[in-house]
Order: structure tokens, then sequence, then C-alpha cells
């Protein structure tokens, strides 16, 4: 029997087109004879085998040139963001490297070709700027963006001192063709537009940049006509943001805000735990709970008006502390007498004062969408947080008393229970120290400026001793104790 395979047509040539290799196959048809005992002649499909292999070394081994831009690890965006009559200018500066995808005119040695360069911003500016920023009027969203001027800048300019200097330079000549820049140094300047019926209404902004590289930063400058200017600094996308927030938007806000970062805050969450794991009495476990509530919101307001220390040592020793206090915590129910509770809500006061500069670190950098509300912002801040431990009490309590119900001893379920917390705090401790370590402290020069932080944290500790003893008082007639009072004088 003969069977045939003909019309094959695979000698291959190739060609390169668009930066890309083509292939075209070109050839005789192919007959392969079998004898009917099996054997036939190969020599004609092996020459097919060898073509084909030989294209496909040529297909990957095709110079490509189109040139491939990586994300950028670090990319630093400037924005303006002003409302003028029935549009919203938008003047933003990113690097160029950042707008990949786009077919930039690029020498051999990386240089732009500034002749070449066209209308290319303008479309980088649209699509990897304007789809990217959305903005809402009284809680409307606006029409889309559209660009008005681009410009590349060179990596020396300054013209983002102010919105009118960016504006002018946005709108001035190009650079000079023959001007050589990298493509990796390159800035590339825009004015977006958005339609708008007032200057006056209330503004948002939704940011979707962080898609311009691995870790974006951007600083905007928010310039509402009688307003102050606002700056917001953020890394990332902050979600929708309100450039000028009445106060039930910034107190919702930082409810949320303190919600989640108490719920997030894994050292927090096993300080209150250890604090209430031998606690069966809801009076005694509503005293501890105020305590730690009153101390940390002393020094979160403390540290909102600059009463807390500036050095770089201070986030590395508050952290070293909150761990500290954790382990002391599970030690102190492992030794001490069962029972012995009177004293457990000064503890929680004390280490409570700690954890409220721990709580201001994630509250700094987010008291710039507060606008005008700080008192405001930082109360719903506190709010989050208690609500946060609330729940937590509420899912971890009934989950304990359940598990020391079914075990034959409730003391040795405290014990291993705090056990196991002071195992993880002693981890947390030692890593934050050696982190504390690096840092060298010497004693501070004893200038004016020294004597005014000595007075605020004076005065910050005498505020807190006198919100202990009014908290021991409330104690006290909770518990139906008898006021300590001086003995009347007999006359």
């Amino acid at each position: 029997m003969t069977h045939g395979l003909t019309n094959s047509r695979c000698v291959a040539t190739s060609r390169v087109r668009h930066g890309f290799p083509t292939l075209n196959f070109e050839g005789r048809s192919i007959r392969h004879h079998f004898s009917p005992n099996g054997s036939g002649h190969y020599n004609t499909v092996l020459r097919v085998l060898l073509s084909c292999f030989g294209a496909l070394v040529l297909l990957l081994s095709a110079p490509i040139t189109t040139r491939a831009h990586e994300v950028p690890q670090r990319v630093a965006v400037i924005a303006f963001v002003k409302p003028e009559g029935q549009r919203l200018r938008v003047v933003l500066r990113v690097p160029l490297e950042a707008l990949r995808d786009m077919q930039f005119a690029i020498r051999a040695d990386g240089t732009l070709d500034l002749a070449k360069l066209g209308p290319m911003l303008s479309e980088a500016a649209e699509l990897w700027l304007a789809n990217y920023l959305h903005f809402y009027e009284n809680g409307v969203q606006v029409g889309e963006g559209r660009p008005i001027a681009t410009q590349l800048s060179l990596p020396s300019d300054r013209s983002f001192e102010s919105f009118e200097k960016a504006l002018a330079h946005v709108h001035e000549a190009p650079l000079p063709v023959e001007t050589q820049v990298h493509w990796q140094r390159a800035l590339m300047d825009a004015e977006l537009e958005y339609p708008i019926t007032s200057e006056t209404a209330k503004f948002a902004m939704q940011s979707g940049l962080a898609h311009l590289g691995v870790q974006t930063t951007t600083v905007l400058r928010f310039l509402g006509p009688g307003h102050p200017e606002r700056v917001f600094e953020y890394v990332g996308n902050p979600g929708r943001v309100e450039l000028d927030p009445r106060w039930h938007q910034a107190f919702l806000r930082f409810v949320a805000l303190g919600f989640e970062h108490i719920l997030g805050g894994f050292d927090h969450l096993l300080f209150i735990f250890c604090l209430v794991i031998p606690v069966r009495r809801w009076r005694t476990l509503a005293s501890i709970v105020t305590a730690f509530t009153a101390a940390h919101s002393i020094t979160l307001v403390a540290s909102a008006y600059g009463f807390a220390p500036t050095g770089l040592w201070f986030p590395p020793f508050v952290e070293s502390m909150i761990a500290l206090s954790i382990v002391y915590m599970a030690l102190e129910n492992v030794l001490a007498k069962p029972g012995r509770l009177h004293h457990r809500w000064m503890l929680a006061f004390a280490f409570g004062l700690i954890h409220g500069f721990g709580f201001s670190f994630a509250l700094r950098e987010s008291l710039q969408f507060a606008g005008s509300h700080l008192i405001t912002s930082l109360a719903a801040f506190n709010i989050g947080v208690e609500l946060g431990q609330l729940l937590v009490l509420a899912l971890t309590l009934p989950v304990l008393a359940f598990v020391i119900r079914r075990t034959v001893s409730e003391r040795a379920t405290v014990i291993v229970a705090s056990a196991l917390v002071a195992h993880a705090g002693w981890h947390w401790m030692t890593e934050r120290l050696s982190v504390l370590a690096e840092y060298r402290l010497s004693w501070p020069a004893l200038d004016a400026m020294f004597l005014l932080g000595a007075l605020r944290g004076l005065l910050l500790l005498v505020i807190a001793l006198g919100v202990a003893w009014g908290l021991s008082g409330l104690f006290r007639r909770l518990a139906g104790e008898p006021e300590v009072t001086a003995a009347e004088p007999r006359g």
C-alpha cells in the first residue's frame, strides 16, 4: 500500500517585519513511499524536519527592535488641582519612563529624538493620566478629563514649585530638537481639564496612578477659592479623597480608619487579650477597657498637637515598649495570684499611654485628609479604635469562657494562653530592640528647644496623672468602696 502526503511546502525562508520575523514555507511536494514490508525512504522527511528546525532557530535568534519598558521601582508624581470658573485644571508631572507601552522615538544611545516625539505626549497623558484620575463635584462624578497641553522637561527643571509656574511652563514652547536627554531621565508635564459647574463646590478625587510604578508617591496640592492650599501626600491609590471635606465626611473616614487600624494591629490586640484573660467580672472588664481608652486618647491627641518627641529613635522605642507591655502582662498572668485584679486598670492606663503613641504613628500620615476638622477626626479615630476593640472582645471572651468551662483547671488555661502570648511578644521585643539599638542616642543640648520639650512632657504627665486620679475615684464609686478622705479636725 502506498500513502502519499502532497502539497506540503516546508522549505523555510524568513524576513523581519515590524521588528518580528515571519516565515514563508516553500518547497517541493513530498511523497513518502512505504514498501509492503514496512521499509521506506526517510531522506525527504529528514530534510523537511531539518528545514523546520532551522526556521525555528532563525525565529528565536532574530533581533527584536522594540524596546521593552520595565515597571519603575519608585515613581514620584507632582500634581496641582485648581477649580476655575466652569473647569477644573489639573497640572501634573510624571517620569517619562513610567508611561510604558508608548513607542517613543529613542536613539541607540537611549536619548530621545524630540523631532519625532510629536503628539505622542498628548496621547500618553490621556492614556496613562486622564483615564486614571476621576473627580467628583458635590458627590457627582464630573466628565472625563482631556489633555490641554503637554511638555517634555529636563530633570533640572524647577517650575513645579508653584501652580502658576507649572501652568506657565506646560504652555511654553517645547525643548529644542537638538536637546540631548535620556528617556529614563526625562519628565512629562501635562495639563488636564475637567468640566465642572461651580468653582465653589465640594470636590473629591479618585486616583488610580499607582499603576505607574511599583511604589508611586503622589504629592497633590489643592487650591480651592477662599481656602488655604491643602497638601496631600500618599503612596499608591488612596481611594476617594475629599479635597475639602465636611465634618461628617472626615468623621466617617476616620472612624473607618481607626477600626481598620486596631483590627490590623496584632500587637495592640494581643495586649488587650492579655489584660482580660483572667478577668471574669464585667465591672472589672469595663474599668480596664475605660482606663486603656482614656490613656491612649491622651497621648494620641498630644502627638497630633506636637507634644511627642520628633527624633528618629522615638518610633522604634515606642514599638519596643509595646512589645514589652505584652510580655509583662503575660508574665503577670502566669505569676500573679489569681483574683488579684484590683490594680489591673492602672497597668492598662500606664501601658495605654505608650500604645497611644503607637496609634499616632498610623494616624500621622492620614491627618492630611482631615481638612480643617482635626478635633473631629481625632475623636472619630478613637471611636473607630474602641469599636474594633469591643468587636474583638465580643468575639474572643465567649470563646475563652467556653474553653475554660471544658478544661480541668481555669488556672492552667490562663497560664497556657499567657505563655503563648508571651512567646510572640518576646520575639517582637527582641526584634524591635535590635532596631532601636542601631540608633545612636546622645544627650540633648540644654537650650530653649530642650526646655520647651521638657515643659510639654511635664504638662502631658500632669494631665495623665489628673486623668488617672479621676478614674481612680470613679472606679471606687462603681465598686461601692468608700472614698478615702482626710479626717475632719476636731473642734
